[in-house]
């Protein structure tokens, strides 16, 4: 009779917490089962998309490598497709850094800068992607004669694009004729290079250029 007293005490104690906490216990359960599941689905979901977004890339570059009209067209249209119905990707920045490329190809300049405006929208600063926007976007900007935008975007840089935003940045004071600038500038680009880098034939040339100019001045002026 002991056995049974105890046991039906402890059918009862589990009734008790059941009504107590059986809910909250089920809906816990569910709930983490929902999320369990939902988390599989999203990363399917996810995965999928990459994939998705990887293989209209890969079409886009290669109807883009054909040089034709009809070529352009469709490259074109898979780029737009890629920033609308996958934004954010990288996929879709650098579809968006193609169309920079070919609209200032074709002389268009201002749909060049939304590109790349468009870019730096949807990237994070340190990214990357965000560095060459930028870098680019100052160029458009220093061939329509905004030079003082130019000169600001080009005013900072990550370590890694140091070289390339001092070249830059040389190049739109020697548009402006500011020659010691430029000097400068293409000076602290051959330092900013990695330790045993060639220094690229062009940036030599410029830089040979404007050491002459400046010895002939110096020589006027003495």
């Amino acid at each position: 009779m002991e056995n049974y007293r105890t046991e039906e005490e402890q059918v009862e104690a589990l009734k008790r917490w059941w009504k107590e906490n059986g809910r909250g216990t089920i809906i816990g359960v569910v709930l983490a089962l929902g999320l369990g599941f939902g988390w599989q689905t999203w990363q399917k979901n996810a995965q999928i998309s990459v994939e998705n977004a990887s293989n209209l890339y890969q079409q886009m570059l290669i109807a883009l490598s054909t040089e034709d009209a009809q070529g352009a067209i469709q490259g074109r249209e898979l780029a737009e497709q890629l920033k609308e119905e996958h934004r954010g990707t990288s996929y879709a920045l650098f579809a968006a850094l193609h169309l920079a490329r070919l609209a200032v190809n074709e002389n268009q300049p201002e749909q060049a800068e939304s590109e790349l405006r468009w870019v730096l929208g949807m990237a994070g600063e340190g990214d990357d992607i965000y560095q060459v926007a930028n870098l680019r976007l100052a160029r458009v900007l220093a061939s329509q004669g905004n030079t003082d935008q130019a000169l600001e975007l080009l005013s900072t840089g990550s370590n890694e694009y140091l070289a390339s935003y001092a070249i830059a940045r040389g190049d739109v004071l020697l548009q402006l004729g500011r020659e010691d600038e430029a000097l400068v500038a293409y000076e602290s680009a051959v330092a900013s290079l990695d330790a045993g880098a060639p220094v690229p034939q062009t940036l030599q040339q410029k830089l040979q250029y404007l050491t002459a100019r400046q010895a002939v001045n110096d020589a006027e002026a003495g």
